[in-house]
């Protein structure tokens, strides 16, 4: 009996190119419509501040960031324009994962790391830019993209910091990834 000679069948994804065109294209649409470019870190501080409202309001009330957060959302935390857009994009990759068969759990990482090697560095990675974003203002989509998109020097400025430092960081971090 040979063994057999058949691949497995490659993973397709959109042409990056045409990606950047398309997510070009929905930015300027953001922005024509809503007024607004695109973001996601507003839409988990969002959360967030819901989130201690229901456990605890009190703290809510008392602590100032909640306090002015809540001030400037009357309607509440959850009505932001961002909740409902990361709704869109949650919706939208389950979705296309769903039509494209690509809706399996589990986690992709380097044959020379562990599961929870890989989801640990992942939710570190996520809790520090998620930090960052809070500093800088925004996301990489709110901050970046969406400034560089209205000709923002803050636009130019963030991203060239996202891409330079990411850059200077990724040689001290391959061997997780290859």
């Amino acid at each position: 009996m040979k063994p057999s000679t058949e691949l497995k069948p490659k993973t397709r994804y959109i042409n990056p190119y045409l990606g950047g065109v398309l997510l070009g294209l929905v930015l300027i649409a953001a922005n024509f419509i809503s007024g607004r470019g695109l973001g996601a870190s507003g839409a988990a501080k969002s959360t967030l501040v819901a989130a201690v409202e229901t456990v605890s309001t009190r703290h809510a009330e008392n602590a100032l960031f909640y306090r002015e957060y809540m001030q400037e959302h009357p309607r509440g935390a959850m009505k932001s324009w961002l909740v409902y857009q990361m709704l869109g994009v949650i919706a939208g990759a389950f979705l296309s994962g769903a039509i494209f068969n690509r809706l399996k759990f589990k986690v992709e990482h380097s044959p020379k790391i562990t599961s929870g090697r890989r989801l640990m560095f992942a939710l570190l990675g996520g809790v520090l830019f998620g930090f960052g974003s809070q500093l800088g203002r925004g996301c990489t989509s709110g901050s970046a993209l969406s400034g560089m998109a209205v000709l923002s020097y803050g636009g130019f400025i963030s991203m060239a910091f996202i891409f330079g430092t990411s850059f200077a960081l990724a040689w001290f971090f391959r061997k997780n990834w290859i």
